[in-house]
């Protein structure tokens, strides 16, 4: 019989390695307490995100039909398990992380956990989580110990939504084990699912790597939206000058501005860094806080940049009919609501009624579909989701203010 993978979270890190998994020839179990997400799954209809994330209902129906996937969110599903991958998302609350959805996850699969099996925490957490908070949870629960009766490692996520060329399976994957056998089961159970492996010393690396990962890509879409705002100023298309720059063959990775940190490329939990190091060495890590100053401040600088395009067509926010094309970051949504804006907004989201996502008060959701982009003053383009039909958008809106350099055309105008 095939062995059972059981991956906790159904989201855009797990429902990907989940399909994968299934494709090694993995039984899998996706468990998560969202039934929502569970029944939506088990009918074949992936949710948002997890579209966002590569998985369509092809993928879907796929698994499905190879009799080897279901979802659940019933614990007792997680029985006689082989390998078990946590992916619960962790955020951090006021100033400090919650690991109250991982601490869940891990006391959930706990009773059923069993001599030889392998459990991997994935996902970005400060250097200590693992053997700190995740291990004593395991072994509390399960009257196991970690090494010498079950396997336990972590592993980054790495992911690129809406990156044709690098997906799961070809993207290489750093693993980590709390001993020698550990590590080896870890890397094991990932080389039936990636070509390439990296096996680091501890989990405390593979975590820190993680955090180093989510830094870069923080760093350098502030480095991006800073250089937007001065080229607003001096009159300069800042994307035709991160498409020239992105033509270098050394030295650069490319990044290009944004309209704030709530976008899923960027994850909020890169403040786990300048925590992780006040708490491990007492001082600050001023490159990824300044960073995070300049990404925090995108929202109220994108509602500046349309309060003034509409000035210069005479028009005044409040009043406005304002089409968003993607909710996040939601600030946005909320100052122009305060402002006096009539606020509609076209996000996937929203259309599934996911749980975890909060339209904000005073918005009203709809359809992108012709007659809705003709009849707003403007088409804030927030999301830089594939769902969005961009030709359509930019033939049949007045005006459009594009922050993710989609749009071209003399009815544009771009961060």
């Amino acid at each position: 019989m095939a062995e059972k993978l059981v991956v906790v979270g159904q989201g855009p890190a797990g429902l990907p390695l989940a399909m994968r998994a299934v494709e090694a020839g993995f039984r899998v179990v996706g468990l998560d307490e969202d039934g929502w997400r569970v029944k939506r799954l088990n009918a074949g209809e992936p949710c948002a995100e997890g579209v966002g994330a590569g998985v369509g209902a092809g993928a879907l129906a796929a698994a499905h039909a190879s009799g080897r996937y279901a979802a659940s969110a019933d614990a007792a599903d997680a029985s006689g398990f082989d390998v078990c991958v946590l992916t619960p998302s962790v955020r951090m609350r006021n100033g400090v992380p919650d690991l109250g959805p991982l601490g869940s996850a891990a006391r959930r699969i706990a009773p059923f956990l069993r001599p030889g099996a392998t459990v991997v925490l994935e996902g970005t957490a400060y250097p200590g989580t693992t053997e700190e908070f995740v291990r004593p949870l395991l072994e509390q629960g399960s009257g196991l110990r970690a090494g010498d009766d079950f396997h336990l490692g972590h592993s980054p996520h790495r992911a690129e939504p809406g990156n044709p060329r690098w997906r799961l399976g070809n993207t290489p994957k750093v693993v980590s084990g709390v001993d020698a056998a550990s590590l080896r089961a870890v890397t094991d159970f990932y080389g039936r699912l990636v070509r390439e492996t990296v096996p680091v010393s501890s989990p405390r690396v593979s975590e820190l790597c993680a955090l180093m990962e989510s830094a870069r890509a923080q760093v350098g879409a502030a480095l991006a939206n800073e250089l937007s705002i001065f080229a607003a100023h001096l009159g300069v298309d800042v994307w035709e000058a991160v498409e020239a720059a992105a033509t270098t063959p050394f030295g650069h990775a490319a990044t290009a501005p944004c309209p704030g940190i709530e976008d899923p490329c960027l994850p909020l939990d890169v403040a786990y860094l300048p925590w992780g190091i006040r708490r491990g060495v007492g001082r600050g890590f001023r490159l990824v806080e300044a960073a995070n100053d300049v990404n925090a401040h995108m929202p109220a600088h994108v509602v500046d940049r349309l309060c003034l395009a509409l000035n210069r067509r005479c028009r005044s926010i409040r009043g406005s009919r304002i089409l968003l094309l993607g909710l996040s970051p939601v600030e946005v949504a909320k100052t122009l609501c305060r402002l006096g804006a009539r606020v509609r907004a076209a996000d996937p989201r929203a259309e599934d009624c996911a749980d975890d996502f909060v339209v904000p008060a005073g918005v009203e959701v709809v359809e992108p579909d012709a007659a809705e982009l003709a009849r707003a003053d403007a088409v804030v383009v927030l999301g830089g989701q594939d769902c969005y039909d961009y030709d359509l958008v930019q033939r049949a809106s007045r005006f459009v203010f594009d922050t993710r350099g989609r749009c071209r055309g003399p009815n544009v105008e771009r961060l």
